[in-house]
């Protein structure tokens, strides 16, 4: 979006312009909050009149995932249960949003309860990949990858799990964000895994993700999982290069089973890194392949805790899919819960020790491009083949960082994955800068499909 010259409300009028265009075709968009926008957008070109600024993200258009309550907007969390739920109080991050003058454009489409890599939910329908609509957009935050990709915002809110913000990155050609967990308030986000879950930022390029995740991080005392861990002024630094940065190639689990092409991009990618300057090691986590399922037994059981309810209850306003993959999490016990925080605690310490060694630790953020939209597919299998890498991650507690790297043969796009220790997404921000400023992968778009 070339619009650095345009008024608030010129680029809220384009990205109005591309919902007309593409939502009826990607079903990325949920709710349009076309007179608020206008108003935001009116307030800031004032502001602007005035030679005042009002803040970071003065007159950025931003989409917001449905999961993430708006004050006196429709917010579904993709559920029939609450298809007419509409929150008197914005979730912390809305607040931060608005308060950095972002033009808050409508809440964009997720899975059901954020439980699932489809985006596909039984309020708004299935979410499509812009770049080929018979595939899927990744999830759960399908709708904020598509709507940053085809340009129904400039930015967008997502939410991560396993990899939720990860995986809809990679798969749709824009840049996301996991943060450590604790490090951006969850209070007013409908919960999958109170242990697991973050809010993070998804936008084209590493710097306008860090930008937006500047406005996001910082102690919320209502949240239960925030810490109060200062994030310093890095903004000024992404820039600075990444020369002598130690850049970890795991030698098991995470380069396993990859689609050719994914493993083509890697190595183009590595080459990228080696050129400015990063030194590049290989690194063993022995147990990697082990964290998806400990995680899977936390994740599951929390959101049954969530949805105990409405999983006795059953019924038409679930879809049957996602009901059954979350009752799944009825067959686990509390040892299984138990083992698997054992577990964590092991994983996280193991690796802290690998980030005494390296300072960055690089992958494939999804192992095959998007798959396509398959009605009967298993929910849980599907989940599974997407998330085999970014689990890990989200089971260490660490910040990710998802950039675009590539296109397959068929034009899809490829994710690269930087991870970093506890708290340190400034560097992975870098890093992210630095490898975009040489590469073009995150200035490429989805074509409007004719006919």
């Amino acid at each position: 979006m070339n619009s650095q010259h345009l008024s608030a409300l010129q680029r809220l009028e384009q990205c109005f312009e591309a919902i007309e265009a593409w939502n009826p075709l990607v079903n990325a968009m949920m709710i349009v909050d076309t007179d608020g926008a206008r108003r935001a957008a009116q307030a800031a070109d004032d502001a602007t009149a005035q030679g005042r600024s009002l803040g970071l993200l003065h007159g950025i258009p931003i989409a917001v995932k449905d999961n993430l309550d708006t004050a006196g907007l429709r917010t579904t969390y993709g559920s029939g249960f609450f298809k007419n739920h509409v929150p008197t109080k914005d979730a912390t991050v809305v607040r931060r949003l608005r308060q950095a003058g972002a033009v808050i454009v409508g809440k964009a489409s997720l899975h059901e309860f954020a439980f699932g890599v489809r985006s596909n939910n039984p309020v708004s329908g299935q979410c499509r990949n812009p770049w080929d609509i018979t595939r899927i957009p990744g999830g759960s935050s399908g709708g904020s990858g598509v709507v940053v990709a085809t340009g129904m915002s400039q930015m967008a809110l997502g939410t991560d799990t396993g990899g939720s913000v990860r995986i809809p990155a990679a798969l749709n050609g824009i840049t996301g964000l996991r943060t450590t967990l604790g490090r951006v308030p969850n209070t007013g986000c409908m919960p999958v895994s109170e242990t697991h879950d973050t809010v993070g930022p998804m936008a084209r390029t590493a710097h306008e993700a860090a930008q937006l995740f500047a406005v996001l991080a910082g102690f919320d005392p209502e949240d239960p999982i925030s810490e109060s861990v200062r994030l310093e002024q890095f903004l000024p630094n992404l820039r600075q290069g990444i020369k002598g940065v130690k850049i970890g190639v795991p030698t098991n689990h995470y380069f396993e089973g990859l689609d050719p092409c994914v493993a083509k991009a890697m190595e183009q990618a590595l080459d990228t890194l080696k050129k400015l300057g990063a030194e590049i090691v290989d690194i063993a986590l022995p147990g990697a392949e082990l964290a998806h399922a400990s995680s899977t037994h936390m994740i599951y059981l929390d959101a049954c805790a969530t949805h105990a309810e409405r999983l006795a209850i059953g019924g038409d306003n679930w879809s049957p899919q996602t009901l059954e993959r979350m009752r799944m999490g009825l067959s686990y016990t509390g040892t299984d819960y138990a083992r698997a925080m054992r577990h964590r605690e092991a994983w996280v310490r193991q690796m802290q020790n690998a980030f005494r060694k390296i300072d960055v630790l690089l992958s494939p953020t999804t192992k095959t491009v998007a798959p396509p939209i398959i009605e009967d597919r298993n929910l849980f299998e599907a989940t599974r083949a997407v998330t085999a890498n970014t689990y890990v991650g989200a089971f260490a507690k660490i910040p990710g960082l998802s950039v675009p790297c590539g296109l397959s043969a068929q034009g899809l796009p490829i994710g690269l994955m930087l991870e970093a220790a506890a708290w340190n997404e400034p560097l992975l921000l870098q890093v992210g800068c630095a490898f975009q400023d040489v590469t073009d992968w995150h200035t490429l778009r989805p074509a409007l499909p004719t006919g």
